[in-house]
């Protein structure tokens, strides 16, 4: 094909669509369902109207290709591991009684049965379910949802396109089952999970498919020789295939790198890359294997993962550049653009000129299929497309909003001395012990409580006026009373006052920081129905008056015992929200670091002993390539230490992560020099605590013990079996016992059971060890 005739045949596609609906009716939906107010039928009407008003309006926006299979009750891993039958054996009765509640159990558990552990996708803040494999994992096609998806799309007369995620990221993704030797590794098991592939590709074929999509973002990682030949193993017998669609091969997240040459001898007809961020990388990189004679290269200009418009002359150009180096280019985001919300027009209450500079999901299909006929017909037929881009990048380029001379002569001042605490651990951990008296194995929560629904309607009460400011303070103060008020019943060491004043653990701080933007609408899923509205980081950042003291210092007024002072820390500041995109993240984190310090001096000073500043993303947002890492964890735990290190050594820091490979970063996290550190331990099976003790961590921690994801309660005794445990690698001078994360999203009945099974758990392996005191 001649290149003219290549960009004439430009197609617009994305690799996936925001699930929950306008109004997030899916949310609304399922926990419905949940809660027996809706039936499995209405669930699942609701469920095709928006699958049917997402491609509708996709098809509207020019998009000649729609993604189908990428919508989900929960999660798409959690999909997969239906569709490929790979069902943990605990789960399998429920699943056949009931699919779609057994599909449920294993993402939430139940009283009796655990879920399946959950993790980060990649360095997002989306979360999937991990899949459980052993050796003896018995794979089975079923692949109904995926065809009747696509039959959906095709019925409404759409040229559709079945998403999966591909067998050999599905497999990287893998954890050996609880009963499984740890060293077992899932990637084994490719044989015998290509087959069902193999009958999935055949009857999606037979279902209507011209092209079915394998997204393979596992492969942008580093790999070794032996997984590359199994993804060189996995394609060459897909493609070998006579009955299956023409296969895509999507990533996305960063360069291919050294997989590139091996998806490009494959015998497949497409592949997909990233060439926003990792543009020049893939770039060089497709030059030198010669490009892909004969394949459909799908190009991911656009940015699906942040909220900035596109430069459309710079995609251009790369475009252009990308029609000598395939059969045919199409134009796409660079990944799902499950990551970003929905329509950027229903953020009313964001200056209109700001609002240009924004693009969500329904802007970036226009900015795709804007490109796709710049590309198909040239510059000239997009002049005023053209035009237009340019200025609203320039009026974001020369706004005072984004540059503050006070802030960056601050930041530029920065001392290698303010990264750092003035006494070493050991000297502190004294002074602490003598000045907090708390006992062996110290009780505590990660800072939220449930939000409940009176909590909510008195924030609406307050937007609406039914209300008054003094009127809506006097509501907090009860619940924070009767938030300490219960954990003084339990018995609970250190206090938290429960955040009912915080809308969400970003949001909250960002409202009240220069440089942020507040979404009203701009919902992202998190995982399963909890939806996060990420703030935009626009500009430079300061903190023009205290944050929190006033009701931390509230919440010690009315109780003898410790409260923790609670903020976010600045990479989590960062990595949820939509962070901006025209300076190096560093420097962002170093402005956030400064703005949070002035905050913890002031809780100080206030008389606040304990404070955490969470930092549950610093393993979400490390770089997938191992190459990128050091500079990364240089600035990440260089704004956190700015964060605390101004206080006094009697003050207690304590930090908190969750859901994330910490593995990977046991050195970064001793790097923090934070005093305590809380992780997520309970759905892992305290394999965090094992990490530090193998690392030699010397400072204290507290491996979760209470899964909070989960509806079940834990009784006293799993609870102690699960803390001794723990004491097997944290020495019981050094071990705090916790839930796994915040109560936000967890009901007040089962808080109450799970807190006091935790604390009586404690009481029990305390009396056992012999102490009462640390």
């Amino acid at each position: 094909m001649t290149t003219e005739s290549a960009a004439a045949a430009v197609r617009a596609t994305v690799y996936g669509y925001p699930r929950q609906g306008q109004n997030r009716e899916l949310k609304k939906a399922i926990e419905g369902y949940w809660k027996g107010r809706v039936t499995a039928d209405t669930l699942r009407q609701t469920a095709r109207d928006l699958r049917r008003t997402n491609w509708a309006q996709l098809a509207e926006a020019g998009i000649t290709e729609v993604p189908t299979g990428d919508f989900s009750y929960y999660d798409h891993v959690l999909d997969t591991t239906v569709m490929v039958g790979a069902i943990p054996a605990r789960h399998r009765t429920a699943v056949s009684a009931d699919p779609l509640d057994g599909y449920f159990a294993m993402a939430r558990g139940t009283q009796d049965v655990a879920p399946l552990e959950m993790t980060k996708w990649f360095d997002t803040n989306y979360h999937h379910l991990v899949p459980e494999l052993g050796p003896d994992t018995v794979f089975t096609a079923d692949p109904a949802k995926q065809v009747a998806e696509l039959k959906e799309a095709l019925a409404l007369g759409h040229t559709a396109r079945p998403v999966l995620v591909g067998p050999v990221t599905y497999l990287l993704l893998a954890k050996p089952a609880p009963a499984v030797a740890a060293d077992f590794e899932p990637l084994t098991l490719l044989d015998r999970l290509l087959p069902v592939y193999a009958r999935v590709l055949a009857e999606l074929r037979a279902a209507g498919a011209d092209w079915v999509q394998l997204d393979e973002p596992a492969l942008v990682q580093d790999r070794t020789p032996a997984e590359l030949n199994a993804a060189a193993r996995a394609y060459r017998e897909l493609g070998a295939l006579t009955e299956r669609p023409k296969v895509l091969v999507a990533s996305y997240f960063d360069r291919l790198g050294e997989a590139l040459p091996v998806l490009a001898k494959a015998p497949v007809e497409g592949l997909a890359l990233d060439f926003t961020d990792a543009a020049a990388a893939n770039l060089a990189d497709l030059a030198a294997v010669g490009g892909l004679p004969g394949k459909r290269l799908v190009a991911g200009v656009v940015n699906g993962r942040n909220i900035w418009i596109n430069d459309h002359r710079k995609s251009l150009t790369t475009l252009g550049t990308l029609l000598g180096l395939a059969e045919r280019v199409d134009v796409a985001a660079s990944c799902s653009l499950l990551h970003v919300p929905l329509d950027a027009t229903a953020e009313r209450d964001i200056d209109p000129q700001v609002r240009r500079w924004l693009a969500f999901a329904r802007q970036k299909t226009a900015e795709i299929t804007t490109l796709a006929r710049g590309l198909a017909q040239g510059a000239g037929a997009i002049t005023a497309e053209l035009a237009a881009n340019r200025a609203d990048l320039a009026s974001r380029a020369t706004s005072p909003i984004t540059r503050d001379p006070a802030v960056r002569a601050r930041t530029g001042a920065i001392t290698e001395a303010d990264g750092r605490r003035a006494q070493p651990y050991p000297e502190r951990a004294a002074a602490q012990r003598a000045h907090l008296g708390l006992p062996l194995l110290p009780t505590t929560t990660i800072g939220s409580f449930p939000q409940t629904d009176e909590l909510r309607v008195a924030r609406a009460d307050l937007r609406a006026g039914r209300i008054d400011t003094a009127g809506y303070e006097e509501r907090i103060k009860d619940e924070i009373r009767e938030v300490l008020s219960f954990q003084e019943r339990t018995g609970i060491d250190v206090l938290v006052h429960g955040e009912p004043e915080r809308n969400d653990m970003v949001q909250y701080f960002a409202e009240q920081l220069t440089g942020y933007l507040a979404t009203r609408h701009g919902w992202v899923q998190s995982y399963g129905t909890r939806y996060v509205r990420p703030p935009v980081l626009a500009g430079d950042i300061s903190r023009p008056e205290p944050m929190t003291v006033r009701w931390t210092t509230y919440a010690r007024s009315q109780t003898a015992k410790p409260v923790k002072g609670m903020l976010t820390g600045p990479v989590t500041m960062l990595a949820w929200s939509f962070v901006r995109d025209d300076q190096p993240l560093g420097e962002t984190a170093r402005q956030v670091g400064l703005a949070l310090r002035d905050e913890v001096d002031d809780l100080e000073a206030a008389g606040t002993s304990i404070i955490q500043v969470d930092e549950p993303a610093l393993r979400e947002t490390l770089p997938l390539r191992a190459a990128d890492h050091a500079d990364y964890l240089a600035w990440a735990t260089e704004s956190f230490r700015l964060t605390t290190s101004g206080v006094r050594p009697d003050t207690q820091i304590h930090t908190h992560m969750c859901y994330a490979e910490f593995g990977d970063i046991v050195q970064a996290i001793d790097d923090l020099d934070a005093d305590v550190i809380s992780l997520e331990a309970a759905r892992s099976h305290m394999q965090v605590a094992r990490e530090l003790a193998a690392h030699g961590y010397p400072r204290e921690a507290g491996p979760g013990v209470w899964d909070i994801h989960s509806p079940r309660i834990p009784s006293t005794q799993e609870t102690a079996a699960l803390l001794r445990k723990g004491l097997e690698a944290i020495p019981a001078e050094r071990l705090w016992v916790n839930p796994d994360c915040g109560l936000k999203t967890r009901g007040w009945t089962e808080t109450r059971a799970c807190l006091e099974n935790l604390v009586a758990a404690a009481r029990e392996v305390r009396t056992q060890t012999g102490g009462a005191t640390a």
